[in-house]
């Protein structure tokens, strides 16, 4: 039986289909996407800075439709390629840092809402972020499948801008200090599960074959443009 939210993605990724197709045959590259997607993510991370957090929220949700839109357009119009995947990641771990980066400034500067132990979990976040995707990437160099854990992109995604849309600093900013109490915790949980997935698969009895790949190919059935994380 699907989950709710694996039926919420699929409604998503349905409707936004035919809007895909479209610019497909506009010739949109699917390179500019992704670069208006990474805009958009450093602007929401400067509005957060600023404490604008309910804007941040609204201008990151731009970016999870552009996150998907690079990926539809470039599968397609057949434009996939080994360096839009590495592009897109590139942009991808730039936007993560950038936005835990904005989340650390406005608990630092925050005449209000300042707090060292917040402006600490978000540190501990950022670092947590970026092993996720670490650890899949190293495992995917390795050969093996470690796209495990509670936290995927697509939910930190939504948990970095939906609640903040919706809700700002409601509650005297703990509707918001909560987002970023759980995105650090269930940061480092995924990158733990991730770490026993591959200890799992490597020290079982039949060693996971290492995939080889042909890097002076600039695309071919395996190009993808979704990121690791």
């Amino acid at each position: 039986m699907k989950s709710l939210w694996a039926g919420i993605k699929e409604g998503y990724l349905r409707l936004l289909d035919p809007v895909a197709g479209a610019l497909a045959r506009m010739g949109v590259s699917p390179n500019a996407l992704t670069t208006i997607g990474g805009v958009f993510t450093v602007a929401a991370a400067v509005a957060f800075g600023l404490g604008h957090i309910m804007l941040g929220g609204w201008v990151l949700s731009l970016t999870a439709l552009f996150d998907v839109l690079d990926g539809r357009v470039a599968r397609r119009a057949n434009r996939a390629t080994v360096f839009g995947a590495f592009y897109d990641s590139t942009l991808d771990r730039i936007g993560d840092g950038a936005l835990m980066a904005g989340l650390t400034m406005f608990y630092a500067t925050s005449p209000q809402f300042s707090s060292v132990p917040l402006m600490v979990t978000c540190l501990v976040g950022m670092i947590g972020t970026f092993v996720i995707s670490y650890t899949r990437a190293r495992a995917e160099a390795l050969g093996l499948d470690a796209k495990v854990g509670f936290l995927q992109r697509p939910e930190r995604f939504v948990l970095l801008s939906a609640p903040q849309a919706l809700f700002g600093l409601a509650l005297g900013g703990k509707v918001l200090a909560a987002i970023v109490i759980l995105l650090a915790v269930s940061a480092w949980i995924t990158a733990i599960q991730r770490i026993m997935c591959v200890r799992s698969l490597t020290t079982s009895e039949e060693i996971p074959r290492i995939r080889v790949v042909d890097s002076s190919a600039s695309a071919g059935p395996q190009a993808t443009r979704r990121a690791h994380s």
